[in-house]
């Protein structure tokens, strides 16, 4: 038989203790290279808190009551969520939901918040210079003779922008939409929509939550009553049109009757215009009596398809500030300095163990 002894490449736990110790020896060697790496990571972090500014979150709250939504379907949908049944909203509103949500967010809405008039002590400007002097980004701008003289006045036509006017306000777009901005709805059983607002400067997350809010509602019930309003027009102008035509027809019946005053009673023939304006007038007058009723019944319907947005929480000053905290970027700052700084030793330690293999 062959008595050959087989290696065993199992590591017992003695030796693994023994490692252990070996690192922890080498690892002690070097503490004053952890320790002064935390040192300067303290520092580091220090730094970094009093360079951070302050986030400020500006929060507004509303709630949405459309008429046309139907009472039953809310209140089936709400019975069976309040047994813990998911049964889906109506599904074909584009303003329902999470489409709702989504519409605060895109570019369209954002970029015509951006575009509004704003008053900054006493002047008129716009959501986006007031964006860019935030930033002090027009001190890089200065440099470049294509950029030092963009301006966004308020309430610019955005079909005549630039190419580079359009390159900025893709990249404020992408910065708000991505972290600045969140929308959300509370709960699915009510209908109230929370929008918060984050940026460095107080004023402009309040004046962008409430202009964003302002833009998205008129948009929102111009939408949701457009149908409403163009049939009221058009009926409107119909009445018009019809009240403009009896007024002819009478005013006929008039000039017929003094052409006939005194007229033989022989001469009929003569009074047939007279007749004509008559027939004119009565028709008239039914089709007036018509357009009348459901012209009023159009502006029912116009202010029963005007959905409701009721404000229930407006940001208000001063707003709710996160602020990166000293002992916080110290702490963070040295445990990081000297986390990194042993996992290098570690690494580099390893690399010559192997390189010596």
């Amino acid at each position: 038989m062959n008595n050959t002894p087989v290696e065993n490449d199992e590591i017992s736990l003695k030796e693994l203790i023994q490692k252990g110790r070996e690192w922890y020896s080498y690892l002690l060697s070097q503490w004053k290279v952890i320790v002064l790496a935390g040192i300067i990571g303290t520092a580091l972090g220090l730094t970094y808190s009093f360079i951070k500014k302050p986030i400020y979150t500006a929060t507004l709250s509303f709630a949405l009551e459309d008429e046309k939504s139907g009472a039953g379907l809310g209140g089936a949908l709400g019975l069976a969520s309040s047994f813990g049944l998911d049964l889906g909203g109506s599904g074909g509103g584009i303003f329902t939901g999470s489409n709702l949500t989504e519409l605060f967010k895109s570019r369209s809405m954002v970029e015509k918040t951006m575009l509004s008039p704003v008053n900054i002590n006493g002047k008129i400007v716009s959501l986006v210079d007031m964006y860019i002097d935030i930033n002090e980004w027009r001190k890089d701008w200065d440099k470049n003779s294509k950029l030092s003289k963009i301006k966004f006045l308020p309430n610019s036509n955005r079909q005549k922008f630039t190419r580079v006017q359009d390159s900025i306000m893709g990249l404020i777009y992408r910065n708000i939409s991505t972290g600045a901005l969140n929308v959300a709805q509370k709960d699915k059983k009510v209908s109230i929509i929370s929008i918060d607002v984050s940026s460095t400067n107080e004023l402009f997350s309040k004046l962008f939550c409430e202009t964003l809010a302002n833009q998205v509602s008129k948009f929102y019930i111009e939408t949701k009553s457009k149908k409403a309003r163009l049939n009221m027009a058009i009926l409107e102008r119909q009445v018009d049109s019809i009240r403009g035509e009896l007024n002819g027809a009478i005013t006929g019946v008039a000039i017929a009757n003094d052409n006939t005053f005194n007229l033989n009673p022989a001469l009929n023939v003569r009074r047939a215009p007279s007749a004509r304006r008559q027939v004119d007038v009565q028709a008239n007058t039914a089709i007036l009596t018509e357009l009348v009723k459901q012209a009023e019944l159009a502006k029912v319907t116009l202010r029963k398809e005007t959905p409701l947005i009721q404000v229930i929480d407006k940001p208000i000053m001063p707003l709710n500030k996160v602020k990166f905290g000293k002992i916080k970027g110290g702490v963070l700052g040295g445990f990081l300095g000297g986390l990194f700084t042993v996992l290098a030793l570690i690494l580099r330690r390893f690399f010559k163990l192997i390189s010596k293999l």
